[in-house]
């Protein structure tokens, strides 16, 4: 049994009707970000999105800035599936008129996902260190200020050190397929990157006519725990 804390502005406590089905503990707060500071613990959150996407998509930013180390879910209509993106930050979907077999699968399967995470080593190289489970990453002990992009993008190329990605394809895995702009997208990304990261910019290396790769001395790539499909 999970105990679920659900941000929601609805007045009463059928956003997921599911779960009155379900044993799984609950706790409603409103859906506002000055709300999250004494929030309860939980091993799961689910926000209300099926009303208010642009409100509900800021709030899981929110949430994701803050460093949360538990999963996020969003439940929505199935109207509102085609605003959901990779930059929500969200781990799952689950529509509004999910069944209580598909609702109990998708939060065991989250919180079992977040566990594992949990448990796993972060990723350290060229004295940066990159915390999957609460989305931070350091810079010998100093924090740096990512966005939700800057990190997945600094994330990505940290987990596979030293191999080469062509521009099209770090679209494709940090921004996701139904992502419509251009390749620029990527160079102002690094750029951004690069200015944060200041005396180590040199990490996120060029490969003229190709793409990017992060940097490591051999030693360091040895060290760097490797993502699976590296």
């Amino acid at each position: 049994m999970a105990q679920l804390l659900i941000l929601t502005s609805a007045v009463n406590n059928e956003v997921l009707p599911a779960l009155q089905l379900l044993s799984h503990g609950m706790r409603l707060i409103p859906a506002q970000p000055h709300h999250l500071i004494s929030a309860p613990e939980s091993d799961l959150i689910l926000v209300d999105a099926r009303d208010n996407l642009m409100a509900s998509r800021s709030l899981c930013q929110i949430l994701r800035t803050t460093g949360i180390s538990v999963p996020l879910l969003v439940v929505i209509t199935e109207g509102g599936l085609t605003a959901v993106s990779p930059d929500w930050g969200v781990d799952d979907v689950i529509l509004d008129t999910a069944g209580p077999a598909e609702v109990d699968a998708r939060i065991r399967l989250a919180v079992g996902r977040a566990q594992v995470t949990a448990t796993s080593p972060m990723i350290r190289a060229a004295g940066i260190v990159i915390d999957e489970a609460s989305y931070s990453a350091k810079v010998h002990g100093k924090p740096l200020d990512l966005t939700y992009k800057e990190f997945e993008l600094l994330r990505f190329l940290a987990a596979h050190p030293s191999r080469v990605f062509t521009r099209e394809q770090l679209l494709s895995e940090v921004w996701g397929y139904d992502y419509f702009g251009g390749t620029r997208t990527v160079d102002v990304h690094v750029r951004r990157l690069r200015a944060k990261l200041g005396d180590h910019e040199s990490v996120i290396g060029t490969v003229r006519n190709v793409g990017y790769r992060f940097n490591v001395s051999e030693e360091e790539d040895e060290r760097v725990p490797h993502t699976h499909g590296s």
